[in-house]
């Protein structure tokens, strides 16, 4: 391709990204159905200008890798190891189940042994890419539906291998099944094993020396140096450069430099994550889909189903609430982008017929497409049908006609001791949290403490936003505090907001979205600390009192009341 083509097509997708994205997020629509639509657009089964799919697929598979290796910062070795049922018992539980019953289906069309293996566990399989962007866009990635979600995704990112292996095999050719599988299960423990040490023993040196350079370029390379060569191990072997992107970050997890590394990598992640969803829009053929819209939507829905309902009652069976349960389910009801891959590849190896091949493959992408509005729909009835396990009574109509109220967002540690003190001077004040149990316990204790996620513009309306005297912000994840400032200062521009930071890199962000005063952990430790010592040194109270106010004065800047 000429180089002034290749920057047409580059233009078209950024022009597209810039024009629809703003437009479907102000009528509330999620981004994701935004960058499918602009690929529809864009793709060869539409009118206007075509954009080349060979030249941007290869980036596009990039964006998954960034946002697995996001998630995997998210969630440090201590937290995997308590999710280690949720991976092995309903990760290999919800593959083999889903995988069984669309076997038996596809064998009830006559559609032969070998087929219908392909079929039924490939599309046992959900989409990585459109499930985390959801999640994190939520900020529900850490949330316990969200967890679940995501250790389903981690098996199921495992169970690529076999499958891969067994694709040739069931054409014809190759060793016997066994052994392949044996040598394909004995290199994944090799790689991931040998991934870990290596990581443990030479990663937080190597880093230490990189950020002795202080130089943000280098740093920003050596991160990307790690993502994509982890991921490119883990390619070689056969796995998913989506996994090893997951292993790199929790290599980083329990670092001290995770988030300076989230920092550098937000911008890659999100431009190449949406280009990964306009590739996926570009692959929808509109006349196909048209011609066979009944066979089409059948195979979604019958997909869909059958995974939705396997995934609310293995949650079940592993004491999950119905309400994490029906989000997980309809989460993952999708097919995955990994079905574009394997129904290619079992095309070129004629275990398909290609017209069938093709209405698999945009039964996925159409599956995909609906993930959205399924998430929503699943949410609801969680909601709906199990009003106490979203932490309890929904927020009463009286809460929005609040008036000089406090809103605190996240009710753990900090929240609580906030909220005492407002108690102790007669302030009013509700409190939003999305841990379900927390807010269970609030709410028996007769607190005005309810289940919400402050990044949402309707949640704060419930909640009397635009009466309230100030807001503060306690949450400890930091997307989803940065989310809550954006969304409050949209919301209501002159409302103070005082927000909790960890260190000095998060209060500069918190500050430069929004927040009025944000007080870093670190600082308010470490002057508690130094009271004490003037104090055993001799210092008078009043002397104390006035070099910690001095300081405050000058470390925040303004007055200290």
């Amino acid at each position: 391709m000429h180089g002034s083509e290749a920057l047409f097509d580059v233009l078209s997708l950024l022009l597209a990204a810039v024009v629809l994205v703003p437009l479907f997020r102000r009528f509330g629509i999620p981004s994701v159905l935004a960058y499918l639509a602009a690929g529809i657009v864009l793709g060869p089964y539409t009118p206007g200008p075509v954009v080349d799919l060979e030249v941007t697929r290869p980036l596009a598979e990039f964006g998954v890798v960034f946002l697995l290796f996001s998630i995997g910062m998210e969630l440090p070795l201590s937290r995997l190891r308590t999710m280690r049922h949720y991976i092995l018992g309903l990760g290999l539980a919800q593959v083999a189940a889903s995988a069984a019953l669309i076997l038996a289906i596809a064998l009830y069309f006559d559609l032969g042994v070998n087929v219908a293996l392909v079929v039924g566990f490939t599309l046992a399989f959900s989409s990585t890419a459109t499930v985390l962007a959801i999640l994190v866009e939520r900020g529900e990635a850490v949330a316990h539906h969200g967890r679940i979600a995501v250790a389903v995704l981690i098996f199921q990112d495992l169970a690529v291998v076999p499958v891969l292996v067994l694709l040739p095999l069931l054409a014809g050719e190759g060793r016997h099944v066994g052994e392949a599988l044996a040598l394909a299960g004995g290199k994944v423990v090799l790689v991931m094993a040998a991934i870990f040490v290596v990581g443990r023993f030479l990663l937080r040196p190597a880093y230490r020396f990189i950020a002795g350079a202080r130089n943000p370029e280098v740093f920003t390379a050596a991160n990307l140096l790690l993502v994509l060569a982890v991921a490119w191990v883990t390619g070689e072997a056969g796995m998913s450069m989506a996994l090893g992107a997951f292993l790199a970050g929790l290599l980083l997890a329990d670092s001290r430099y995770r988030h300076q590394v989230e920092a550098d990598m937000e911008p890659f992640r999100g431009l190449l994550l949406g280009l990964f969803f306009m590739t996926v829009g570009m692959s929808i053929n509109l006349p196909f889909v048209a011609e066979r819209l009944g066979l089409v939507l059948g195979l979604a829905a019958g997909t869909m189903a059958v995974k939705a309902l396997v995934l609310v009652l293995l949650c079940r069976l592993m004491k999950v609430g119905w309400a994490d349960g029906l989000r997980v389910g309809f989460l993952l009801a999708q097919g995955g982008e990994f079905a574009f891959v394997v129904f290619g590849r079992a095309a070129e190896l004629r275990l398909l017929d290609g017209n069938l091949g093709q209405a698999l493959v945009a039964s996925v992408a159409l599956s995909m497409v609906l993930t959205p509005a399924l998430a929503a729909l699943g949410r609801r009835l969680a909601f709906r049908l199990s009003p106490t396990e979203r932490g309890g009574d929904p927020i009463p109509d009286s809460a929005s006609h609040l008036a000089d109220h406090v809103i605190i967002a996240g009710y753990g540690r900090v929240g609580r001791a906030i909220a005492r003190l407002l108690a102790e001077h007669d302030i009013a004040f509700i409190a939003l949290d999305m841990d379900a149990d927390r807010v269970a316990q609030a709410r028996a204790a007769g607190i005005p403490v309810y289940y919400g996620d402050a990044g949402r513009s309707g949640i704060l309306r419930s909640v009397g936003i635009n009466q309230a005297r100030a807001a503060v912000i306690t949450v400890n994840e930091a997307r989803q505090a940065e989310r809550a400032i954006s969304c409050i200062r949209q919301t209501a521009p002159d409302l103070p907001i005082v927000a909790r930071a960890r260190d000095r890199a998060q209060e500069q962000v918190l500050g430069e979205i929004g927040a009025t005063a944000v007080i870093p952990e670190t600082v308010e430790a470490s002057l508690q600390m130094a009271g004490s010592v003037l104090r055993q040194a001799g210092i008078d109270d009043e002397a104390v009192e006035r070099s910690l106010k001095g300081y405050r004065n000058r470390r925040y800047g303004r007055p200290q009341e």
